[in-house]
């Protein structure tokens, strides 16, 4: 148990003595420190319940918590608000406990198996803007769900059925109509495809151009693309090898953003499943002008919802029958207690008939849960989705490089060649993965790279920065001979000194937040507040020099605190931090 947690129960405990029923209690960070490090107002909701002046209620609580050594300046202020502040014993005690473990102030969520699907990238077409959110939360969720006890198995989820491949193999086909999948005759084994991804990149924008100018060519891209669809052995060998070239690429990329997956599954292995999904599925499906669906909608829906198509009326798959072949292979293999889905906000209708399908149904049982997470766009300084300066969608690397540019113009003069470039590649990372985080999720933002990349401000370079200047600290107090960090005393109880441990104190009730909403804006403010107020207190106080010994150990405890805590959150976010910058 968290020694927040510890802390919220003995105020728990103190109401429940004084004879009131109360579940929770909620810590308000006061804005008068003069009475008090924090504020509870439950006792006006309360005074409805027993029928008593909520000052009563509050004085009667504050009498029982005088009794524990954790608390003073106790108080009752207005119609019955309860003040209290720390004592330096707590705060002693909480430095030394985080100091030894962090995970002494970390409450682990019940465990659980979750399936995480996040990355969705298109198979034989490049990461693009657009895809970065979901890189970014999902691999940041996982690593919060795992910090906090749950087993994650995390799926890429490529899309490497629908139309691309009917583009891709009809422009292949124009450059290269030599190659043995387009001779009938061929009967050898097929060898490996001559293509790279930068081919790839190309084919595809080319074909789609041609498909928009020519019926006749976008009739031959959907004959091949149901070729594929409905198992054709030539092509889908084709394509599958097609697909692995794409998705070097796109794990590279991937790599880059410290994206992790477990599983390197899309659209094709879920096709397998069809038959076992339709014979679920048999009882619910209707007909309707020539495809097969399912009728998702309730008596109490504010919003008609219209059915979900399973079949099309040529008889060929879509998004949504291979959405429910990936959840009839992931019930099967794993039976997970949680599947959840990290796409864009805009999707959140469809995943809402995809769930509402698959409980129906029973393909699902009621006690799994299925959550879809959706996340605001990426905006350019105009307000709309990010561009390149000609107005086209901009790739990921494209991306990732002009924030590179950026970046290592702020790296020291001094630092050169592959140092400088690792540098300046783990700033850029840290850059947009902060921009990316810090807004709520289900928010737009605007993407501005000159604000982001500042040493100063909400930024990632900012919170790498004064982490790098902590971990400093600490060398040289170790080259100096110091080498026992120990929390012995606060001779001086500054409030700069207080407004870092207050911010320690929070660590496992921001955690609580950010896993429950599913939001890592939680850490990201977090981790501004806590390194700012570290950053007042370094500022106000000469560590290194200070010749109260007592005085100096208790800092350098402090700062190896709040330097773990850092690193760790900036780990949770999948932000490296480098030696120096």
């Amino acid at each position: 148990m968290s020694i927040f947690k510890t802390i919220e129960n003995q105020v728990l405990e103190a109401f429940h003595k004084a004879g009131y029923e109360v579940e929770t209690i909620i810590f308000v960070k006061s804005a008068r420190s003069d009475l008090g490090d924090y504020q509870i107002n439950d006792c006006m909701a309360l005074s409805k319940k027993y029928g008593k002046n909520p000052r009563e209620i509050a004085d009667e609580v504050v009498e029982i918590l005088r009794e524990s050594p954790n608390f003073t300046n106790l108080n009752v202020a207005g119609p019955g608000f309860i003040n209290l502040s720390f004592t330096e014993s707590f705060f002693l005690t909480l430095l030394k406990e985080m100091q030894k473990d962090l995970f002494s102030n970390v409450d682990l969520e019940p465990k659980k198996k979750v399936i995480l699907d996040f990355g969705g990238a298109n198979a034989a077409k490049a990461l693009h803007v657009g895809h970065m959110r979901s890189a970014n939360i999902g691999e940041a969720l996982r690593r919060l769900a795992i910090f906090l006890g749950q087993e994650v198995i995390s799926d890429v989820h490529l899309g490497d059925m629908g139309r691309q491949a009917g583009m891709v193999i009809s422009e292949l086909k124009r450059e290269q109509p030599n190659l043995p999948w387009f001779d009938d005759a061929y009967q050898g084994e097929y060898p490996s495809v001559p293509l790279t991804n930068e081919d790839l990149g190309r084919l595809y924008p080319k074909a789609s151009i041609a498909a928009k100018e020519s019926e006749a060519r976008l009739e031959e891209v959907r004959d091949i693309t149901a070729s594929i669809d409905k198992g054709d052995p030539v092509l889908t060998d084709l394509w599958k090898k097609i697909v692995a070239i794409s998705s070097e690429g796109i794990k590279k990329t991937y790599d880059r953003l410290s994206s992790h997956f477990d599983l390197w599954e899309g659209e094709m292995d879920a096709c397998q499943y069809k038959e076992q999904v339709l014979s679920i599925f048999n009882d619910y499906l209707y007909e309707s002008e020539g495809a097969l669906v399912i009728d998702v909608s309730r008596t109490d829906d504010k919003k008609e919802l219209s059915p979900l198509i399973v079949v099309k009326s040529d008889g060929a798959t879509i998004y949504a029958t291979r959405d429910l072949g990936s959840l009839y292979s992931r019930m099967v293999r794993f039976t997970p207690d949680e599947v959840w889905y990290v796409t864009d906000e805009r999707q959140s209708l469809y995943f809402e008939q995809v769930f509402r399908a698959s409980y129906k149904t029973g393909l699902v049982p009621e006690n799994v849960k299925l959550r879809h997470f959706g996340f605001g766009t990426i905006n350019g300084k105009d307000g709309r989705p990010f561009k390149t300066r000609d107005g086209g969608v901009m790739q990921l690397e494209d991306l990732l490089d002009l924030v590179k540019v950026e970046v290592e113009s702020r790296i020291r003069e001094d630092i050169l060649g592959e140092e400088r470039e690792n540098i300046a590649e783990a700033l850029t990372i840290a850059t947009i993965k902060y921009a990316d985080l810090l807004p709520v999720r289900t928010t737009d933002y605007i993407f501005d790279v000159s604000k982001f990349s500042d040493l100063e401000g909400k930024t990632g370079p900012y919170i790498l920065y004064s982490t790098i200047r902590m971990k400093s600290l600490l060398n040289k107090a170790k080259e100096a001979g110091i080498s026992d960090f120990a929390a012995l005393a606060f001779s001086e109880n500054t409030s700069s000194e207080r407004a870092v441990l207050l911010e320690i104190f929070q660590l496992a009730n921001t955690l609580k937040k950010a896993y429950l909403d599913k939001s890592l804006n939680e850490i990201c403010e977090y981790l501004f507040r806590l390194t700012s107020a570290y950053n007042k207190f370094y500022a106000e106080n000469r560590i290194l020099i200070e010749e109260n010994a007592s005085k100096q150990k208790t800092w350098l405890t402090l700062t190896e605190v709040v330097f773990q805590i850092n690193q760790t959150l900036l780990d949770i976010l999948a932000i490296d931090v480098p030696e120096k910058m």
